[in-house]
């Protein structure tokens, strides 16, 4: 087995020879990690960092309408943070894709959803750096023994070579995402690979460092900034639990000391709460969870499933803003908020919110059927027949 500095440098020199790469091109470079002095007490501490996403993700403020009275609300983009490798999953992979490369992986496994952001994400961060993608997505039981198709996330991972394999929800809630990720690890290395497992939503120790990290980056935007503003609180989407890990651990640590309040999309904050504290744990952060984070349920029909008035919201906050929500998580989060800040309006008042917008657009792609009757605005231009017509007048290349 190869040591970790052989590791990173023979991955290095297979980016530089396939990109071209020099000391001005930072992109899928991989360099040594120092974090941030208020977190250095943690424990493990990450040795590398490939960078991936596209940082820093612009911070402005989001006119939302009927906000309760003096009450702001700013966005963070991390919807920006890339095209293929958008959102908040490319922060964590930045982190664990380093652990793979660092423990001499040839392939990365992951799981989730049928229009998984992370999974997608994973897939393309694996082709970048040479490494095979292996997911497991789960689906209906009717659907899967077909071909799942080409909408959304899963045409980038099948564009990109992904091997995909197909599970029953009823089969993933009876066996569980931890043991299917071992079964095709184990059949994995016996075929002679060398494969690294990430978690549901890189969700672990590893993956958290990617939130960690990102408050160090919000601390350096508003002392670099001009609005002199400091944030009450932090409003997220929360599907698999690192990115509140880390959001609500990096703020109580760091000079940002906002409150985080987490809208769970799936599951239930006892659940969540549960799991932010084995992650907080497992990096011997020394904090109660529910000391540090506020988690609310806004599920609503289920993971991945909308009420009409969930669209129609977003296709409202779409129109007023030009900001595009995603259905599953930031659709849902902004969704709970404002209903929150409409029944308890005191609880919001003269408060400057950072609002994190996770990505995901793909995901509306998967709903264009429900979105239908929201978007209907077009009709064949009326050109009257006085206006005279020549033929090749207009170029059409």
């Amino acid at each position: 087995m190869a040591t970790r500095t052989e590791a990173f440098n023979s991955i290095s020199t297979r980016i530089r020879n396939l990109f071209m790469a020099s000391s001005s091109f930072d992109f899928l470079s991989v360099k040594p990690y120092t974090p941030p002095s208020w977190a250095s007490h943690l424990h493990p501490l990450p040795s590398h960092i490939f960078s991936l996403a596209h940082l820093p993700t612009p911070i402005h403020r989001w006119n939302l309408p009927n906000l309760p009275a003096n009450t702001e609300v700013w966005l963070k983009r991390d919807d920006l943070s890339g095209m293929q490798l958008s959102g908040n999953k490319v922060r964590k992979l930045e982190f664990l894709m380093a652990d793979a490369i660092a423990q001499g992986a040839d392939s990365v496994i992951t799981i989730g959803g049928i229009q998984s952001n992370h999974c997608r994400a994973t897939a393309v961060a694996a082709k970048y750096l040479n490494l095979d993608p292996f997911l497991i997505l789960r689906t209906s039981k009717l659907l899967v023994d077909q071909d799942p198709g080409l909408i959304g996330n899963l045409l980038v991972e099948r564009f990109v070579g992904a091997h995909l394999q197909l599970i029953s929800k009823e089969e993933y809630a009876q066996i569980g995402s931890v043991t299917l990720t071992n079964i095709l690890k184990e059949k994995l290395i016996k075929e002679g690979r060398k494969p690294y497992v990430i978690p549901v939503g890189g969700s672990n120790s590893v993956g958290t460092w990617g939130y960690i990290e990102s408050v160090r980056e919000i601390e350096q935007q508003i002392q670099s900034g001009t609005s002199n503003v400091k944030f009450d609180d932090i409003v997220v989407a929360c599907g698999s639990g690192g990115t509140i890990a880390g959001l609500s651990l990096g703020s109580s640590l760091s000079t940002l000391k906002a409150r985080v309040h987490a809208f769970s999309v799936c599951d239930d904050p006892d659940y969540f709460h549960d799991f932010v504290q084995g992650l907080l744990d497992g990096l011997k952060a020394g904090v109660n969870s529910r000391d540090i984070v506020h988690i609310q349920n806004a599920k609503g029909l289920g993971y991945a499933m909308n009420t009409s008035e969930e669209l129609k919201f977003v296709k409202e906050v779409a129109e007023a803003t030009g900001v595009v929500l995603d259905p599953v998580y930031s659709g849902k989060a902004a969704y709970a908020m404002l209903n929150d800040m409409n029944e308890n309006p005191k609880k919001w008042e003269g408060r400057k919110i950072l609002f994190i917008h996770t990505g995901g657009l793909l995901g509306l792609y998967d709903k264009v059927d429900q979105l239908a009757s929201f978007v209907g605005n077009w009709q064949k231009m009326d050109v009257n027949e006085s206006i005279p017509r020549q033929d090749g007048t207009g170029k059409m290349f």
